[in-house]
């Protein structure tokens, strides 16, 4: 039987890859990675309230309270990041976090934006690896690519907030380093290629439930690239990585359902994610828009004349995560949150695959054909530097949801609340939580649902009626504290039970209210909680005029 074996694309090294240990290697990942960093430092010590959530589950965790927001909660899975948890677990468990400061900076940034910068040098290491399949000249092309993507506020911002972005941007270019390689080695049907797969795809979805997506990457170049002569060896291939896949996802979901009863986190449910729309097609439009349309065209022009030449089978394997990148950005339902949280491995598969597109091209185009692309290049390279640079300063000076904001006005301020009413056992429902959970002395109940699995049920149904019995009749919080939008979404404050049930403390500049249960009150109690509200707003105040800022070595109760 005659073998197929694949041709390097035109342009690309003709023999082996280069080196990943080379000094040309190191210079490639080391420079992009350091302009990441240095745009970081923009951002400063903020941390996202979001991310405190999984930080409270690593303290429950290393501590031995099992995986709950406090101690003594019942198991409930408020985070949806289960391997990015086990990182921080591990570093709690080394005394790295969750533990004091590294030389004046407090573990809770240190170890995250750290830990997250050592995973986007894993990010360009393997852009340099399909670099070097790719082309001739794999570290400029993966410091252009690198660059590109350091300069895009998404991917540096939510790879530094704390949460689990920089872990899935490494398992989903790590994929699209091994699939590029294996189809320009000829290797793609080996079950070392399939076992990689199948365990990077594992790792994306256990970073984040739309990690998923990833499992069909492999299939798809397969289906994409296959000859009739190799269907057996790629039928097994593809039979290895789902089951490769299968044992670690499986077994976590396994786990899940013993544990939560579920076979969704907690926040999927109180998210209310469901089955794709029409919605869900436009919503990659966000992506060109946010990087200017002029780049875009011009990355998509390049990719296409790539493609359309024969002997370009390898780039196939790069546009396929690229896509499901893509995809999984549509499909998500829409975020709250600014800078399009879950779009960040498209950053860095995009840009490499623009940038290695232009250097497979450019040989091939006219000398007057070059000028025209430099010229069209560069102008649009002003367009997004522009519109990127803007939102670099719009994020900078209002910074979304800061840990150290929550931690003031949700946490330490309501301890300081419970200190003056002698309720045993006081409750608190907020809709941030994160912070809060951290300091908070009182048993948190989070209104918006993710560490609530009765409230996310509400949330799911729509049923806010029934959202508002529960938290009034039942619970029956002694604190309340919400803001405009979330009275708004849940019709909360408007409730006659409020009015009749709940004194108001205070109301803060940004219309955050802090309500009391009348019942919780005596003599001269509702005087000296106003009293401590004024104490607590100069520091709330402090905080929001400080976003970038953290708050103190250690965030503990008391």
């Amino acid at each position: 039987m005659t073998r197929a074996v694949a041709r390097p694309a035109a342009g690309a090294t003709d023999g082996p890859a280069a080196p990943l240990r080379s000094p040309g290697a190191l210079v490639a990942v080391a420079v992009p990675t350091a302009a990441v960093g240095v745009h970081a430092l923009l951002y400063g010590r903020w941390i996202v309230d979001d991310a405190a959530i999984t930080f409270a589950y690593a303290r429950s965790i290393a501590t031995g309270e099992g995986p709950v927001l406090q101690p003594g909660a019942d198991p409930v899975e408020a985070y949806s990041n289960p391997a990015w948890l086990a990182l921080l677990v591990l570093g709690r468990l080394l005394g790295l976090f969750d533990r004091g400061s590294w030389f004046g900076v407090p573990d809770y940034v240190a170890f995250p934006k750290l830990l997250a910068l050592v995973l986007v040098a894993g990010v360009f290491a393997s852009c340099y690896a399909a670099a070097s399949a790719l082309t001739r000249r794999p570290a400029a092309v993966t410091i252009a690519a690198g660059l590109v993507t350091a300069a895009v506020p998404s991917f540096v911002i939510w790879t530094v907030s704390g949460l689990e972005n920089a872990l899935l941007a490494c398992a989903v270019t790590g994929l699209a380093a091994v699939l590029v390689r294996a189809v320009v080695e000829d290797r793609l049907y080996a079950p070392r290629t399939a076992l990689w797969c199948g365990l990077l795809a594992a790792l994306a979805a256990l970073t984040r439930p739309d990690g998923l997506v990833y499992v069909a990457a492999l299939p798809l170049v397969v289906l994409l690239l296959l000859r009739r002569a190799d269907l057996t060896r790629a039928a097994r291939a593809v039979a290895l990585s789902v089951l490769v896949f299968a044992v670690p996802v499986g077994a976590y979901l396994a786990w899940r359902l013993a544990t939560f009863g579920e076979y969704l986190p907690n926040t999927a449910i109180a998210k209310s994610q469901g089955l794709p729309g029409v919605a869900a097609a436009m919503r990659p439009v966000e992506l060109v828009s946010y990087v200017g349309w002029p780049a875009a065209m011009l990355a998509v022009a390049a990719v296409g004349a790539v493609v359309a030449r024969q002997g370009h089978r390898a780039f196939v394997a790069l546009l396929v995560p690229l896509a499901l990148a893509v995809v999984a950005f549509g499909v998500l339902e829409p975020d709250w949150m600014e800078q399009l949280r879950f779009a960040t491995p498209v950053w860095p598969l995009g840009g490499l695959a623009g940038v290695a597109a232009a250097a497979l091209v450019a040989p091939h185009l006219a000398a007057r054909g070059r000028v025209v692309a430099a010229v069209l290049a560069v102008g649009a390279a002003l367009v997004s530097g522009l519109a990127l640079a803007d939102s670099a300063q719009a994020f900078r000076a209002a910074p979304t949801a800061p840990l150290c904001l929550v931690a003031q006005n949700t946490g330490h301020a309501i301890n300081s609340y419970a200190d003056v009413v002698d309720v045993p056992d006081a409750t608190l429902v907020a809709p941030d939580i994160g912070g809060a959970a951290l300091v908070s002395d009182l048993r948190v109940v989070d209104m918006a649902g993710l560490a609530d699995r009765r409230i996310a049920g509400y949330w799911a149904a729509q049923d806010m009626a029934g959202l508002r019995d529960h938290l009034l009749d039942e619970v029956r919080p002694t604190f309340l504290t919400t803001n405009p939008d979330w009275s708004r979404l849940t019709g909360l404050t408007a409730d006659p039970r409020v009015a009749a049930d709940y004194v108001e403390i205070t109301t803060s500049a940004a219309e955050v209210t802090d309500h009391v249960r009348r019942d919780a009150l005596g003599p001269g109690d509702l005087e000296a909680l106003r009293t401590r509200a004024a104490a607590a707003a100069v520091a709330d105040e402090r905080a929001r005029r400080s976003p970038r800022a953290s708050c103190g070595e250690v965030l503990r109760p008391g």
